[in-house]
């Protein structure tokens, strides 16, 4: 027999709901002042020109404009250089490529 009674299971028990972080406007898409691009914990994308962020490292847009990504590198502490994420809003929307009607 054992020495101690039965007691369940209770490690581990606790659920949180999720955070809703990510990419909230993709890139060519038209965004207004003010609006979240990018929801995140750390500076994993960075803002850009057009840009701003707020204490928790959200991403809003700082005017009117189409959302741009683009790859850059940057220098870390330790003076190894890294590529990142730069977020951009642009005031001229992304060239679209022609379709396949357009072609014939």
């Amino acid at each position: 027999m054992s020495h101690v009674k039965a007691g369940g299971t209770a490690k581990n028990v606790h659920d949180s709901p999720g955070q809703r972080l990510g990419v909230k406007l993709f890139g060519g898409q038209a965004v207004k002042r003010g609006q979240v691009i990018i929801r995140q914990v750390g500076m994993s994308k960075r803002p850009g020109a057009g840009t701003f962020i707020s204490r928790n490292f959200t991403i809003h847009a700082a005017r009117d404009g189409f959302v741009a990504f683009n790859q850059r590198k940057v220098k870390t502490f330790s003076g190894r250089t890294v590529p990142r994420t730069e977020v951009t809003v642009e005031l001229v929307a992304p060239a679209q490529p022609p379709t396949a009607k357009a072609a014939k």
